[in-house]
């Protein structure tokens, strides 16, 4: 099996030929290899772990996406104010820690002993799990704008270096391990699923799969914690949105026979207003559209059937952004890409979008371009691509309308009434800011 077929096997990830083979030129240069033959012939089981950490890249900080352990929290307290003795969540990717370890300084702010609850956390990377289980995190992780937690429950080791609070770190067991191939727990095991910002980088198969693993390990009542560019493939797949705000949280569609009023029905937390206006109609160009940061921009017309090309940025195991590829491209021109698609050149606009992203694999608008030149042909693609630019800029209000008609189109009232929803806000938000 080839090396490229080897390490999208081993992780799920749909990775690009340009990642593994940058990935392989690293390791060739590391171990003084020149023969790329003899290097493939070769590989060992340590060698493609080997590998797996350099196309595995996470990033992620404390209490990212906080309302999420609001949600998280506030389930826990009520699940033991129940008659439950321990409540047991799951962080899956884990990447270095800074999710579960945010999730046990939540529970403890908030009163829950510590012997209530037990938090398993797996990622695919021994690296990420070799630095969670030491519990020192940087000044990288600390990036919102209440740090009062910090002095709460780390102890400063200098060179804006911090320890994690040896009784909360012992809540947490981390292991390595792979969603789609170990075995975790038995059925029904959490009452609490995070499991944010990894299906964007999985193909639809794939993506199914994993939610299917996820829904065995959740408990019948309990909550899945998702990405807010992932809610629409959990409701494809068997899942329900909980209606508070700003956590993406999502519980199984299937409710037990019998069973008594949900707990999620009774958190006390702000409901969302999803689905309270419709999105306003995306237009029809696209030579002008916006940069980055401006106002709503004009969408384009679905362009004409273009091939498919795998994805060409590296993708990652946690909530993360790939880094930049080292491998220097020709000089991309996203402007260029625009015009190649409105002359009705799709596949040469495609290769311009890929040279953009080759650069600059963070670029929301090149995958935005890239989602809308795939939408006719292969919606399934667009949908990943289109997802993979609201991660990167959730307010992308062009992207948010693209994404709720291709949810209406795959018959997904629900996630499309959420999206039409959220770029609405967006819409209101902008046009209030420009009147101010």
């Amino acid at each position: 099996m080839k090396t490229l077929a080897l390490l999208r096997q081993a992780t799920g990830l749909n990775l690009s030929r340009a990642t593994v083979d940058r990935a392989v030129r690293q390791r060739m240069e590391a171990l003084g290899v020149d023969d790329q033959q003899a290097y493939h012939a070769q590989l060992t089981q340590d060698e493609l772990a080997a590998l797996i950490e350099l196309v595995v890249v996470p990033e992620s900080w404390l209490f990212r996406d906080a309302q999420g352990f609001a949600v998280a929290t506030a389930f826990a307290k009520a699940r033991l104010a129940a008659g439950a003795r321990l409540v047991r969540m799951l962080s899956i990717p884990c990447a270095g820690g800074e999710e579960p370890y945010s999730l046990a300084m939540a529970l403890a702010d908030a009163g829950v002993a510590p012997t209530a609850f037990a938090i398993d956390a797996i990622d695919l990377s021994a690296a990420c799990i070799a630095r969670a289980e030491a519990g020192i995190f940087g000044r990288n992780a600390f990036r919102g704008k209440d740090l009062s937690f910090r002095d709460r429950h780390f102890a400063p080791l200098g060179d804006d270096q911090y320890a994690i609070d040896a009784g909360l770190r012992r809540r947490v067991r981390f292991r390595q391990g792979n969603l789609l191939t170990s075995e975790i727990a038995a059925p029904r095991t959490y009452d609490v699923i995070f499991c944010r910002n990894l299906l964007i980088y999985f193909d639809a198969e794939t993506t199914a799969a994993a939610i299917a693993r996820l829904a065995v390990l959740l408990a019948d009542d309990g909550v899945m914690l998702a990405g807010y560019a992932e809610v629409p493939s959990f409701t494809r797949n068997g899942f329900v949105p909980l209606p508070y705000r700003q956590a993406f949280a999502l519980r199984k569609a299937a409710i037990p026979e019998g069973a008594q009023a949900p707990l999620w029905n009774r958190l006390p937390l702000p409901r969302s207003d999803e689905g309270s206006a419709p999105a306003p109609k995306p237009k029809a160009t696209l030579a002008r559209a916006r940069p980055r940061a401006a106002a709503p921009a004009p969408v384009a017309p679905r362009p004409a059937a273009a091939p498919a090309v795998a994805p060409a940025v590296a993708p990652a195991v946690a909530p993360a952004i790939a880094p930049a590829i080292a491998a220097l491209a020709p000089v991309a021109d996203l402007a260029q890409a625009r015009q190649l698609a409105d002359q009705g050149r799709p596949a040469q606009a495609q290769a311009a979008c890929r040279a953009v992203l080759a650069q600059q694999p963070d670029n929301a608008e090149a995958w935005f371009l890239l989602g809308l030149l795939a939408e006719g042909a292969r919606p399934d693609e667009a949908e990943q691509h289109l997802r993979r630019c609201i991660y990167l800029q959730p307010d992308h209000y062009d992207a948010l309308c693209h994404l709720a008609l291709l949810a209406g189109q795959h018959g997904d009232t629900t996630a499309a009434a959420m999206l039409k929803a959220r770029a609405a806000r967006v819409w209101r938000r902008r046009n209030h800011t420009s009147k101010a």
